[in-house]
């Protein structure tokens, strides 16, 4: 079997490996690769155009992709740096690419040496001999000092022959957003090593298949070197090899191997060195010993016990990064998953970094990854090449991961629309491909799609639409619905499923306006069910995109899966906030709002929904940290809830005790934690005490009781507060004629910015937009100033504007 390069980078020890993060950039197309390797010196006519010092990893679209004014840019632009190469002894120097979005030309001097076309799978170049042929050139010697120009033109233009389609729910970024290394490398060297493990029924003896590809054998024989290292990092067996063979294979035998489970993520690893004309090359690489199994018509098994699948989604998205997530952001998106309780990640829609599997892996997330055949319909040849090309590079590159258990086909290849014919049979046909061609690359997982229901039996797991209580239906149903996909399918799982929610924006009475509502008409989501006009009714529609609604959704979906005894399991749609080019008119424009965390990472309330029904680790939260005002009349009662995974709790209104609750999963809302309580107008403290055992956890909350009637907006009221160091967040709310703060206003707010610094917007976040919502009357924006005057406009819709003076002393 001929494998694609992707050998560990942070494995190689006997040779250099050079990360190239400081490039210049320029966002447009040049006129030819003379102009971005001619010498200009600074102040000339020919030092056009004009380049700008980034660091990469680098995303050309953080911020453009969430401007409320514009489309974001999709076309090409073009990085460049200088390289000395002088003093290289390598036999080999490969450009390795993690993703370039979404193709990318690869120049050596004036010289093209190479392309690719995919956003998001591993690539190298071997740049070996157009370096070679550039060392002691005059002209590098004489401008350049002998170092020689890399320059990469990335392109994300729109392009309905390449996937995904543009129709997707979701940005397709440019730029290099991942790392890019330069590799000096030996003549003979480890292209890649794949390891299978293998389990017996008892799950007490356990096998590694180890197969190794070399490069560089034809003329020379080398020493092999394995070695098998246990979790805790011990040798545990040795093997040594002496040939010429390209593909040596080697198996190792274990006896009561420590299992990966999400519980426990045992790893094993495995060193392999090889050694030819006195010069070593070392890779090192891990995998994991487990078992899964999904039952016919029933639940998911891992290591022969049934698994709950407690699921989310990620996209490669943040707020003033775009693509291009530097690894500790990237890790505390990961670790608060875990601390969510989630066990398993659907990578949506493409194939994510290395690092992010290596995360999946040591912490604990089984994991579905898919290539981005997404949406559109299919393409001709060159189409369907990326398709087939795509898919060998994900299961190539990520085939050690023990996390992975499912390659995803596709998403959504029932919706049409890049291409005038849409035909059925077409996409059935190249979807069995598809599946076949993940088999032959590796039997030892499933295949998997989402939503289309004509290739539901062609694939191993499938997932069906069901999106009960959001874009049709009510939530209630979704049980019903779930059983009956469950049994039409041999191996079902329900991917997405979820509410978008304004993360400030709360209600007293979360269903109003719903009535329209038709039950027993289906869940799915269909064509335009997505939209905010026309159709039927729908709560994605005809809501108020409440945090109050959403937290109540998935309390439902909750409750009834904790019952379902026959359920694989979920994915909630998605963890985090992120950016899209189809949702302008979003409170947020721009952005998908579904996440139980901001685009920067913010807890929303349905953080701790999730919590409270996943996790063992004590907590407890009064829902409503992000509800500063309620409203109601004099001595009516208002419901209060609390989330915790606690056996009971006591909860406190201004110090006395309003009585002790058994938490009971099937007594919905918060699983039985809920009080109806008389709040008194104006400050109110909440307190709750939960207990487990004998342990202990509180939580408190202050709010305001508003009993007085409110207007319509009137005026616009505002407050300065110094977040951090030269950072001012502006909080401003609407009130009525009376003063009172109209707490169901909406309007839309645009914030503009003059002065000593810049306002912090475009990041898609409920404190980081430059056009939002009210919600509940109230919007916040931040600015970072250095000393002197700035001020703030504040333009809310059908009020007068305002400006605002911040003075930062």
């Amino acid at each position: 079997m001929l494998f694609l390069f992707s050998i560990c980078v942070f494995g190689i020890k006997a040779q250099k490996v050079e990360t190239l993060d400081k490039w210049e950039f320029l966002k447009s197309d040049l006129g030819g690769i003379w102009e971005g390797v001619r010498h200009a010196p600074k102040g000339s006519q020919e030092a056009v155009p004009v380049w700008e010092e980034v660091k990469v990893p680098h995303c050309y679209n953080a911020y453009d992709a969430v401007n409320p004014y514009k489309n974001y840019y999709q076309g090409p632009a073009w990085y460049r740096t200088f390289i000395d190469f002088s003093s290289n002894d390598a036999k080999a120097i490969l450009l390795y690419f993690e993703g370039v979005g979404q193709k990318a030309d690869v120049f050596v001097f004036n010289q093209k040496v190479g392309s690719h076309t995919g956003g998001y799978d591993e690539w190298s170049i071997d740049i070996t001999q157009a370096v070679s042929e550039n060392i002691g050139n005059d002209y590098l010697n004489e401008h350049y000092d002998g170092k020689i120009p890399i320059l990469i033109r990335a392109d994300n233009s729109r392009d309905v022959e390449m996937i995904p389609s543009d129709l997707s729910d979701f940005n397709l970024y440019g730029g290099i957003y991942r790392p890019v290394y330069l590799k000096y490398l030996p003549a003979t060297y480890i292209d890649r090593i794949q390891l299978t493990p293998q389990l017996n029924e008892s799950l007490d003896k356990g096998t590694l298949d180890v197969n190794i590809l070399i490069h560089g054998t034809k003329d020379s024989d080398y020493q092999l070197a394995v070695n098998l290292l246990s979790p805790t990092g011990k040798v545990i067996d040795h093997k040594e090899i002496r040939g010429a063979d390209p593909n040596p294979e080697i198996q190792f035998g274990v006896s009561q191997p420590l299992l990966w489970a999400p519980s426990s993520p045992s790893l094993y690893s495995v060193e392999v060195s090889v050694i030819s004309e006195n010069r070593t090359h070392s890779v090192k690489a891990v995998s994991g010993f487990r078992k899964f199994e999904f039952m016919e018509n029933g639940p998911f098994k891992l290591n022969n016990e049934r698994l709950l699948i407690r699921g989310t989604h990620r996209h490669e998205d943040h707020a003033g990064t775009g693509a291009a997530m530097p690894r500790s952001v990237l890790k505390r998106e990961m670790q608060l998953m875990k601390e969510m309780g989630v066990n398993f990640i659907r990578l949506a829609h493409y194939q994510q970094s290395s690092d992010v599997l290596e995360l999946c892996d040591s912490l604990g997330f089984l994991v579905w990854e898919e290539i981005p055949w997404c949406r559109g319909g299919l393409g001709g040849e060159i189409y369907k090449d990326q398709a087939r090309r795509m898919l060998k590079n994900m299961i190539t590159q990520h085939y050690n991961h023990p996390s992975v258990i499912i390659w995803g086909l596709g998403n959504e290849n029932d919706w049409p629309g890049d291409f005038v014919h849409f035909r059925e049979d077409s996409i059935k046909s190249f979807m069995k491909e598809l599946h076949d061609l993940a088999h032959s690359l590796d039997n030892t997982r499933k295949t998997g799609i989402r939503r289309c229901d004509f290739c539901k039996d062609i694939v191993d797991v499938y997932s069906p639409s069901i999106w009960a209580g959001w874009y049709r239906g009510k939530f209630t149903e979704y049980l019903e619905v779930s059983k009956e996909w469950n049994d039409k399918v041999d191996h079902f799982i329900h991917m997405e499923w979820g509410a978008s929610h304004h993360s400030l924006r709360h209600s007293e009475n979360p269903e109003k306006d719903l009535e329209n509502i038709v039950v027993g008409k289906g869940v799915d989501e269909r064509d335009g069910d997505a939209t905010l006009y026309g159709g039927h009714a729908r709560v994605s529609r005809d809501g108020d995109w409440t945090t109050t609604y959403a937290c109540n959704l998935i309390d439902w979906h909750l409750k009834e899966q904790e019952k379902m005894g026959w359920l694989t399991g979920t994915a909630y749609w998605p963890f985090k906030d992120f950016s899209t080019p189809v949702r302008p008119e979003n409170p947020i424009p721009y952005v998908n709002q579904k996440g139980v965390v901001e685009r920067d990472l913010t807890l929303k309330e349905s953080y701790y929904v999730f919590q409270s029904y996943w996790t063992d680790k004590l907590m407890a939260h009064i829902y409503g940290s992000t509800w500063p005002v309620r409203w109601g009349d004099k001595g009516e009662k208002k419901l209060v809830k609390v989330y915790s995974n606690c056996e009971e709790a006591e909860l406190f209104l201004n110090g006395q005790s309003m009585g002790v609750k058994k938490r009971d999963t099937q007594n919905y809302p918060a699983a039985g934690l809920h009080w109806n309580v008389v709040f008194k107008t104006g400050e109110n403290q909440l307190s709750v005490i939960a207990t487990k055992g004998d342990k202990i956890i509180k939580d408190e909350l202050t709010l305001h009781y508003e009993t007085r009637q409110w207007g319509t907006p009137q005026t616009i009221d505002f407050s300065q507060n110094q977040v951090e160091s030269g950072v001012t967040e502006i909080e401003v709310v609407v009130r009525d004629e009376n003063g009172v703060i109209c707490l169901d206003a909406k309007n839309w707010v645009e914030f503009d910015y003059v002065g000593t610094g810049k306002m912090l917007a475009d990041m898609g976040t409920s404190n980081g937009s430059r056009k939002i919502q009210l919600a509940n009357g109230r919007a916040f924006i931040r600015v970072q100033q250095k000393e002197g005057l700035g001020v703030l406009k504040v333009a809310i819709e059908n009020l007068e504007p305002k400006l605002i003076s911040i003075n930062n002393k």
